[in-house]
């Protein structure tokens, strides 16, 4: 396997420099930018598995860095982690809400944040190997390109109906209760009405002309085959 890319985003350069040693040292190759503008051209440039990413930053901030980095196709697999001295709440759930995969303070130690790096990057190395595609009788749900047709017609979802959908498929009679889809297919850190799911629910059931995602009342959705 080809040496995994880490772009560090930060105006420190003391930061750079000790967490490219200790990442190269793990074997990571490691590129490094002093702002959010030269991230973005960089990120574009190399395409990383993992970015590592400061808040406080001069000519643009790390949030907007984030929700810019997120908006650009070739990125969309690529992991976004804040590491910021900026530990209040708010500012966590900012960078959540741009489109972060996680948030962690600045004050934690290099092999601790090594440990943590190696985690999410063989976490998304586990789920790559997964199969992307799903076939559910005539429906065949494409999740590499966010593609599904049914009977050979193609449906475009929105992102939340389609991982919604695919979490439903994912594992077929298998009941997921409301607060796991909440989880999974929202997260934690997103508040939605009571009534988000069922909306969702709905409009697949219309769009697709299926009445295999069953309801059990008060529990939660089943894809039935």
């Amino acid at each position: 396997m080809s040496q995994r890319k880490i772009l560090l985003i930060d105006d420190e350069q003391d930061i750079l420099e000790i967490l490219s040693y200790n990442l190269e040292k793990e074997g990571y190759q490691v590129f490094t930018a002093n702002n959010g503008n030269e991230g973005i051209a960089k990120a574009k440039e190399i395409i990383p598995d993992l970015i590592l990413l400061d808040v406080m930053m001069p000519e643009k901030d790390g949030i907007e860095t984030c929700q810019e980095l997120r908006q650009i196709k070739d990125l969309q697999k690529t992991l976004i982690v804040f590491l910021s001295a900026r530990s209040e709440e708010f500012s966590q759930l900012a960078g959540f809400q741009a489109g972060a995969n996680d948030y962690i303070v600045k004050l934690i130690k290099p092999k601790v944040l090594i440990s943590k790096v190696n985690a999410l990057l063989q976490l998304t190395s586990q789920v790559a190997e997964q199969n992307k595609v799903l076939e559910i009788g005539d429906l065949i749900i494409d999740r590499d390109n966010f593609k599904v047709s049914k009977s050979g017609i193609p449906f475009l979802l929105p992102k939340k109906e389609f991982d919604l959908l695919y979490l439903l498929a994912s594992n077929t009679e298998k009941v997921f209760k409301r607060e796991e889809i909440l989880e999974k297919v929202w997260g934690n850190d997103v508040i939605v009405g009571e009534r988000t799911i069922d909306v969702h629910i709905r409009r697949l059931r219309e769009k697709l002309g299926i009445d295999s995602i069953q309801t059990l009342k008060g529990i939660g959705y089943k894809l039935v085959v």
